[in-house]
């Protein structure tokens, strides 16, 4: 009887690897979605999604905030569907000595985005006159009344009326379909607030992924790797042992 033929060590650790990178691969496929208010900022002609949430983030006299309310997951990132520059948005209004003027822009979304698909409001720009140190959660009060819920942005300007940044089980292909751009409008009028203004204080937007890698994909590579480790230092063990006693 002929004897029988083991696999090479390193055939079955590439077999092994390959598995598991295989499973890592499929993983973001079921990346959840989300309802929610982004909240961005103007850097060089583009949105860019904030690092901090409003009540963290201090905008400077001549920048620009842009919120948009959307449906998106880990894999995509919907920023508002117009970009207005700061000469767009409050070139018209006139500078007040001890203040800051911050551009504003709130896009509401499509009737895709919303939980009932009702249609939801024009997307409008502001010009927010506010105290030099007035933070971005101030500045969106000027867009009208923001309803909170533990410390995440759900509302702005009473849309929508209900529902914080919900899980959406199952994403329409509407609410996947790409953004088209939009037009807005110039401000007709000047806003401004307080930086006490009571209705932006202590706010945060809704901490859902827009890009990058999520926390639970990051935990998949990680218990991937700590298996993998442990069948190859089974296997280096079982080899040695045959070693020693073919020896």
């Amino acid at each position: 009887m002929s004897p029988v033929r083991r696999a090479p060590l390193r055939v079955v650790l590439a077999a092994l690897v390959a598995a598991c990178l295989s499973a890592l691969t499929i993983a973001p496929a079921h990346a959840a979605a989300y309802r929610y208010w982004g909240f961005y900022q103007l850097s060089d002609g583009a949105w860019t999604f904030a690092q901090k949430g409003p009540d963290q983030t201090t905008p400077k006299d001549g920048s620009v905030d842009g919120w948009r309310f959307a449906v998106a997951d880990e894999a995509s990132t919907r920023y508002p569907r117009a970009v207005l520059t700061f000469e767009q948005v409050c070139g018209t209004t006139a500078a007040v000595s001890g203040k800051k003027r911050v551009g504003l822009v709130v896009d509401f979304g499509r009737p895709a985005d919303a939980a009932d698909g009702a249609t939801p409001p024009e997307p409008k720009a502001l010009c927010a006159v506010v105290a030099t140190d007035a933070t971005s959660a101030t500045v969106l009060a000027v867009a009208g009344d923001v309803r909170t819920e533990k410390g995440l942005v759900c509302g702005v300007d009473g849309y929508p009326t209900s529902d914080c940044g919900g899980a959406v089980k199952e994403v329409s292909p509407e609410a996947k379909a790409a953004d088209q751009p939009v037009t807005i409008a110039a401000p007709a009028a000047t806003p401004s607030a307080s930086a006490s203004t009571p209705a932006a204080s202590g706010t945060d937007v809704a901490a859902v992924p827009t890009s990058g890698t999520s926390g639970g994909t990051v935990a998949a590579y990680v218990i991937a790797g700590l298996v993998l480790l442990a069948l190859i230092g089974y296997l280096l063990a079982r080899s040695r042992s045959r070693a020693r006693q073919d020896g």
